[in-house]
């Protein structure tokens, strides 16, 4: 979590250094993302996401068998990487998302790569026993 949070304040700090005309477009024509603006807020608002995503996993993780949870988790991390790839086309082709800069750009992927990092995490760390000994006692 301690890492997360860290990662989210870069996120939230790169997403906040859009360019000038970049915030200007906030300002004027994106009002609902005026909060990309200030860093704490972004980051905030990043931090929260992921701690949903990691709970959402960490319950099935939970709750479900071994198999249907690495399933889980490998469908969240290809969802991750689509949304990265996503991303990155669509700050490469379309014009006004090019406007906000670079720095905004590696905000915005580092949230991909924050969900990344959670799929992995609950891809290599080991089941909880309570759903093992379900499985177990069903087996009898």
């Amino acid at each position: 979590m301690l890492f997360l949070a860290m990662l989210s304040v870069v996120s939230g700090y790169m997403l906040s250094s859009a360019s000038w005309i970049g915030r200007v477009g906030i300002s004027l024509f994106y009002k609902e993302y005026g909060f990309l603006k200030i860093w704490w807020q972004a980051a905030l608002v990043v931090f929260l996401v992921w701690i949903l995503l990691y709970a959402l996993q960490s319950l099935v993780q939970r709750m479900t068998a071994h198999k249907a949870a690495r399933t889980v988790h490998f469908f969240a991390l290809a969802a991750a990487l689509v949304g990265l790839y996503l991303t990155y086309n669509d700050f490469r082709q379309d014009f006004s998302h090019r406007l906000l800069g670079e720095r905004f750009h590696i905000g915005a992927y580092l949230f991909w790569i924050g969900w990344i990092i959670i799929s992995i995490y609950l891809l290599l760390t080991r089941q909880n026993t309570r759903a093992l000994n379900k499985k177990v006692g069903a087996d009898l």
